[in-house]
């Protein structure tokens, strides 16, 4: 990785960065001179990988200030030799392609690292893309002003007396009530039914024609403050998903009639010989020609151990090479391969609707043709449109429309301040319904990372402490991570490691050293035996949920050293709550095989049905579909790309902050704290929402549904009609905020503890 820090004492005030001439169809950029005075912090950005035309840097700036990567993104997009820009702040990625045709590529990366610095400075203001102007060209419509400006004439020249014409009144009114109108025009020409709107309209119009200025100017607030609201809840149904290639690396090493070069990932083609050294992941799919490796492949199966691959076996694109060095014939690229198809089942899972209060606001429309036809009954009595403008103000759609998206944004707002990401009202409904929660084990139940659980002599004379001593002497430097979980375990236990001598590892066996003039044997049973050691006293041996390394020194064995992806410390609360004070069925999902994906289940308390082994992306999608078909509301908690599918079919998903970008992304609830903790907060907030939701819901209709009976029996002045409408609404509203009103320690209910 390419490491570029860039600072500059005087950033520019307004970044020009001119193409100041073209010499062999090369742009050459320049710089403006122009400078302020004014310090601004350092900027840090790596390059990630770059190839021809396009580059990916690292922001960690982007991930914590949105207000720099809009400046950002617009500096970039109003460069004239970009062609796209492409930010994701919760990875703190940039791409940007660009006409490489015009412009060297060292050049063009050496001027966007000005322009990342550049952003930094909060006077720039850069020039909109028309894309993104034409998209708010439909949302520039400045209703909340224009029901404010109607409700505070209505004021002055009502209640207060001042002589406001009633032109100008009646003006903004028309005006602020356009929304309404094209909604209402919308839903009979579009969706062919009267909706909320319309009678809305209807309410509105009736109440202005007869002079109650102050009637419709109220109503007009209110809604405009519930679709302000709602529109802040409500997630975007298209999924940012990653391209897989950015993932993997930029660069590839192959074998073409016998030369070794390196080519784009984008050239590698299915036939090629591919080579993998250390430190990298496996671009393609395919098997091994010649050489072996230990592969890291939890990313993909979530397999917590690495897996020794010899000639003949697959291998996988996105698993990581620990040791070795491999010759793969390519069998699938890109998008075809195990981990571009996890990527297209995400991609092809069912997109919901994304809006938690639309499910009310459809019991609410169903209210629409019954008031309708009694506001029709009503003017057939008594010929009195004052009563028929009641009747149609006193309804439940405005009260549901204001106050459950309040509720919503509340929750929300709650959870983010308690590290918990919630992205949508309707995760917030899902999650409040939940019923069964899938986890996937390495890395979510589990910490995913080898440590040591035990270590034992197996020789009287020899102290365990010194079978660690000796273990970790042999291992030391070598970046297998049972080796490594053996350094931290030695270090934690402040174990004086000896020096080691003459040394050799072989790969996915063990390694053999000298040490204090002893050799040292550390690795496999088969590993010792190889060497000559007696291992007979291991016969009978169970391992149970953890694997072993042995230890053995001039012949002899000295002890064992016992590890496992260990349990998150949370890890059996959790479950146990879920499982003991919710009743929620609970399963568990991975890629281990099914005698240690048993033996975790166990130690958790969940039942061998619910335990699902040896399972692969696809397999997981399908567990989690006949679960959903099942009638159960599905949560699935995962980290990896092999999560994502799950994930993404789930009812409700949720990741950690830490997770895979994928995971992430893909997720509707992610847990910033990374601890499962912040699952049982999230189920939490989600039920006290809906319990607020109920409430809100009888405090709208009971006294609008007295107030309808008296208006239409005895009749009710529209303006008392409004307060009644309004005033529920109000309270239904300031008690949907309650969360973040209240001290915390009065909404953290106890299922959270």
């Amino acid at each position: 990785m390419a490491k570029v820090t860039v600072q500059l004492a005087s950033p520019p005030t307004i970044i020009a960065h001119e193409i100041a001439g073209e010499q062999n169809g090369k742009v050459r950029l320049a710089d403006s001179n122009e400078h302020s005075r004014q310090q601004i912090p350092q900027v840090t950005s790596s390059v990630i990988h770059a190839i021809r035309g396009r580059v990916r840097f690292h922001v960690a700036r982007l991930r914590h200030d949105i207000d720099y990567a809009h400046r950002l993104q617009g500096l970039i997009q109003s460069d004239p030799l970009v062609t796209s820009v492409r930010i994701n702040t919760a990875a703190a990625s940039l791409v940007v392609t660009y006409k490489c045709d015009l412009v060297a590529d060292a050049q063009m990366r050496s001027h966007l690292s000005r322009l990342i610095l550049a952003a930094n400075d909060v006077a720039i203001t850069p020039a909109a893309n028309t894309s993104s102007t034409d998209n708010d060209a439909n949302k520039s419509w400045p209703g909340m002003q224009l029901s404010a400006m109607a409700t505070s004439l209505a004021l002055l020249g009502g209640p207060l007396g001042l002589p406001i014409p009633p032109i100008m009144m009646v003006g903004t009114i028309a005006l602020a009530t356009l929304p309404v109108f094209q909604r209402a025009l919308d839903g009979i020409t579009t969706q062919r039914k009267l909706n909320i709107d319309f009678l809305d309209f209807l309410a509105i119009a009736i109440t202005t024609v007869q002079g109650q200025f102050l009637t419709p100017s109220l109503m007009l607030s209110l809604i405009e403050i519930g679709e302000n609201i709602r529109d802040r809840t409500a997630r975007s149904s298209q999924l940012q998903t990653l391209d897989l290639l950015n993932s993997l690396g930029q660069f590839v090493w192959v074998e073409r009639d016998g030369i070794k070069q390196q080519i784009s990932l984008q050239e590698v083609q299915s036939g090629d010989t591919v080579i993998v050294y250390p430190g990298e992941q496996v671009p393609v799919d395919g098997s091994i020609l010649r050489g072996k490796a230990l592969l890291d492949e939890q990313k993909l199966t979530g397999e917590s151990m690495p897996v020794l691959k010899k000639k003949g076996q697959a291998v996988f694109a996105s698993t990581l090479m620990r040791e070795g060095r491999i010759y793969i014939l390519a069998e699938r690229v890109g998008n075809d391969t195990r981990a571009g198809q996890s990527i297209k089942l995400m991609q092809e899972a069912p997109v919901h609707d994304t809006r938690m209060e639309n499910y009310a606001t459809k019991i609410a429309e169903k209210a629409v043709v019954p008031t309708l036809l009694l506001g029709g009954a009503v003017f057939a009595t008594t010929r009195n449109p004052a009563r028929v403008a009641s009747v149609l103000t006193l309804d439940l759609c405005t009260g549901i429309r204001v106050s459950i998206p309040t509720t919503v944004l509340a929750a929300l707002t709650y959870a983010a301040k308690h590290g918990i990401l919630i992205r949508s009202g309707r995760a917030l409904e899902q999650l409040a319904a939940v019923d069964t929660i899938v986890f996937d084990k390495t890395g979510t139940l589990t910490k995913g990372e080898v440590a040591v659980v035990d270590v034992k002599s197996l020789n009287s004379s020899t102290p365990s402490s010194r079978v660690l001593a000796l273990a970790a002497a042999a291992e030391q430097r070598l970046t297998h991570p049972v080796a490594e979980a053996v350094m931290r375990y030695a270090e934690a236990k402040q174990v004086i490691i000896p020096n080691r001598g003459q040394w050799n590892y072989q790969l996915g066996l063990g390694v053999q050293a000298e040490i204090d003039g002893e050799v040292v044997y550390v690795g496999s049973d088969r590993f010792l035996r190889q060497q000559g050691v007696d291992t007979e006293q291991l016969n009978g041996h169970q391992k149970g949920a953890s694997s072993a390394i042995y230890v053995a020194s001039n012949g002899q064995l000295q002890g064992k050293i016992k590890y496992s992806d260990v349990l998150r410390p949370e890890s059996q609360k959790v479950v146990a709550q879920l499982l003991t004070v919710e009743g929620v069925e609970v399963h568990m999902l991975t890629g281990d095989n099914k005698r240690t994906a048993k033996a975790v289940a166990a130690k958790l308390g969940i039942a061998p049905t619910h335990t699902h082994a040896e399972a692969f992306p696809e397999q997981k999608a399908t567990v989690v579909r006949k679960l959903h078909e099942q009638g159960k509301t599905v949560a699935f908690v995962g980290d990896g790309i092999n999560d994502s599918p799950a994930l993404a079919y789930a009812d409700v998903s949720v990741s950690f902050a830490n997770s895979s970008d994928i995971a992430r992304e893909t997720a509707d609830v992610v847990l910033m704290q990374n601890d499962l903790y912040g699952l049982l907060e999230a189920i939490a907030i989600a039920r006290k929402a809906r319990q607020l939701i109920h409430q809100n819901t009888s405090i709208v209709a009971i006294p609008n549904l007295a107030a309808m009976a008296i208006a239409v029996i005895f009749g009710l002045n529209p303006l008392a009609a409004t307060v009644v409408n309004n005033g529920s609404t109000v309270v239904a509203g300031v008690n949907g905020l309650r969360p973040i009103l209240k001290p915390s320690s009065s909404t953290t209910l106890s299922l959270a503890r």
